[in-house]
């Protein structure tokens, strides 16, 4: 009986390619998004370069987190926005070391002002603003150790604040309204936190900050991948992409086949305007059914490939078989054909089918282009079939026997893909069983590592690892 092998191997191709895009995009993405981790890391490094040389870090033993304070506040930011794939905002270019700031972001001036004591650093605040006229009230602000902030804030809130009496509360509000007077903006605007407490940028704390920065990027960077991944999951959107691009195919097949068997048949050319409306009608209703099948096809690989871990080629040939016995069921419950005719020919067609998926995988080592590797293992697979099961005793025989010569000249890898494959067939029934076999489909990928090196294909050209493919898909 006829099978829709081929054009089915030729829908999975482009469920495939819809996949291996997906992939590839992933990959991408993954590999860009290790690319940002390892600059990230750089602005990390160069801070830890800095603290390396205490002596040319101005300041005393006693004042030298002050300028730790900066290269922390500057590399940690930028490594932050590089990770998250933003260019970076906080920098000391163009600002003098002895300048009114201490570092740009985002082109705004920065003081940094790192003091013992949260009432002195506001102290130091304003006399910085007392030395600075336009400071702080030209969009120039200062950034404090982030720990004292919080104290800040919870005094403007009216909270009570552990370790501080009733005066030094008091004096802290003071200095606030002050700051406020002075710069004619709301305090918040004027004194912002940074990004470390004030014990974090001490001589002998700041390595220790440093890692606790790098771990916090080394898991930012694993949950941004875990994004990544989820965002490359198989969706109903793109589901019902493959459904329709598969209906194309399958409408644009069927076309040409009426078309093709009108020529052949008929003597009937499109070219010469030989069609009738009759002839018309013909072929729309081909391909709305060639369209239709194609779609439940293409749904179907789709799913298969995303969902049961199952390889194109063999999804393909899963849906084939699965189309094909369906409908023999339908005419032998018909009364068209009888159980053993119903019998012989659905062992026909899954063994085709089988052959027709192998063959597309052993096509894919070989040929590694997807549509073009599926469509030469797909036919190469059909022709198998055919000799196999629709000639003589005579021929099989031959067939055989050079199957058996073959496996003589190879060496032991191609031995044990055979062994494999049929340790496989042995294991299982049916495909419904291979096509659900997570690690069935698993070994495919190592069987066909193995047959590629028996037929001698040079060892760079096939893929073994997630490197190789990396390079196939972007070198």
């Amino acid at each position: 009986m006829r099978t829709t092998s081929v054009q089915d191997q030729v829908q999975s191709a482009f469920v495939d390619d819809i996949n291996i895009r997906r992939a590839a995009s992933e990959l991408k993405n993954l590999n860009m998004q290790d690319f940002s981790f390892n600059e990230a890391t750089k602005h990390i490094n160069t801070v830890r370069s800095f603290i390396g040389a205490p002596e040319k870090i101005l300041g005393n033993h006693n004042t030298k987190h002050g300028e730790i304070a900066e290269q922390v506040e500057v590399g940690v930011r930028n490594a932050r926005d590089v990770l998250e794939g933003n260019t970076t905002k906080a920098t000391f270019d163009n600002v003098g070391r002895l300048a009114s700031e201490d570092y740009l972001i985002d082109g705004v001036a920065v003081q940094s002002k790192f003091i013992n004591g949260t009432n002195n650093g506001l102290s130091h605040v304003m006399n910085h603003m007392e030395k600075y006229s336009q400071f702080g009230r030209d969009g120039s602000y200062y950034h404090i150790p982030k720990d004292q902030y919080e104290i800040i804030d919870n005094i403007r809130q009216g909270k009570s604040i552990d370790g501080l009496n009733a005066k030094s509360v008091q004096a802290i509000k003071d200095k606030i309204a002050e700051i406020e007077a002075k710069s004619g903006q709301p305090f918040d605007k004027v004194v912002r936190p940074g990004i470390s407490d004030y014990a974090e940028v001490q001589q002998g704390k700041v390595t220790q900050t440093l890692d606790n920065h790098q771990e916090s990027l080394k898991k930012r960077n694993e949950e941004i991948k875990d994004n990544i991944r989820e965002n490359h999951q198989a969706s109903l959107n793109e589901g019902l992409k493959a459904a329709g691009g598969a209906a194309v195919v399958g409408a644009a097949i069927s076309l040409g086949s009426t078309l093709y068997s009108k020529y052949k048949s008929e003597n009937k050319n499109i070219l010469n305007g030989d069609l009738n409306s009759d002839d018309w009608k013909e072929l729309g209703l081909s391909a709305l059914k060639g369209g239709s099948i194609g779609a439940v096809t293409g749904a179907s690989v789709y799913a298969l490939t995303n969902c049961a871990g199952l390889s194109a080629p063999l999804a393909g040939a899963f849906v084939t078989a699965t189309k094909g016995v369906n409908q023999l069921a339908q005419d032998y419950y018909n009364n068209l054909i009888t159980f053993d005719e119903f019998q012989v020919n659905a062992i026909f067609l899954c063994a085709d089918s089988a052959g027709v998926g192998l063959a597309t995988v052993a096509g894919q080592v070989l040929i590694p282009i997807p549509v073009v590797g599926s469509v030469i293992g797909s036919l190469a697979g059909k022709i198998v079939c055919k000799v196999l099961f629709e000639e003589d005793k005579k021929l099989a025989q031959r067939m055989e026997d050079s199957m058996s010569e073959i496996i003589i000249k190879a060496d032991h890898a191609y031995e044990a893909v055979v062994k494999k494959i049929n340790d496989e067939f042995d294991k299982i029934s049916n495909l419904r069983e291979l096509a659900f076999d997570v690690n069935s489909n698993v070994s495919i990928v190592e069987s066909s590592i193995a047959l590629a090196r028996a037929h001698n294909v040079p060892e760079h050209k096939i893929l073994k690892n997630e490197e190789d493919l990396r390079s196939f898909l972007f070198d």
